[in-house]
């Protein structure tokens, strides 16, 4: 009797999910919805991001998840890349988060233990997984613009009097 869960021996087979699918789903969802919640109340891009990621690097297991926006320093990305080939890590995806008009807003960086690419079912994760960071990065941009907007209007209020 031969063992799926040990498709490294031999990549020629497809693993087969040792889990109850449903209840996998319902976690998910819970997950996706707790992901949500934080995005309407405002909490930090970063940490929600961060979030994003754990959810990820559980879900899949034996990944390591960063979320990058553009403005982040190209030094430091090419700093996280560096080392994680020395800490024996290999690319596993890199995904970008797109938003609704085709905006690039970031991208997920994920990399492995081993060298692979994801499976279809980690691949439908790595997609959930951009568009909330899509939502999460839109949202942030909104609220920085509205912030922004309050002060610039609040300026031409205080010169006027």
């Amino acid at each position: 009797m031969t063992d799926d869960r040990f498709f490294l021996r031999d990549r020629s087979r497809v693993p087969v999910p040792h889990h109850d699918s449903g209840a996998e789903v319902q976690y998910l969802l819970r997950a996706e919805e707790q992901l949500l919640r934080s995005i309407s109340w405002g909490i930090p891009l970063a940490q929600i991001l961060s979030e994003i990621c754990d959810a990820l690097n559980s879900e899949i297991g034996n990944v390591i998840s960063l979320a990058c926006l553009p403005d982040d320093d190209p030094t430091e990305q090419a700093t996280i890349v560096k080392s994680a080939g020395l800490f024996g890590l290999h690319k596993f995806c890199s995904a970008s988060v797109v938003g609704g008009n085709e905006e690039q807003l970031g991208s997920l960086e994920m990399y492995c233990c081993v060298p692979r690419r994801p499976f279809l079912n980690e691949i439908r994760l790595i997609e959930r997984a951009t568009c909330l960071a899509a939502v999460a990065i839109q949202r942030h941009k909104q609220s920085f613009n509205a912030s922004a907007a309050r002060s610039t209007s609040e300026l031409k209020i205080d010169r006027t009097v």
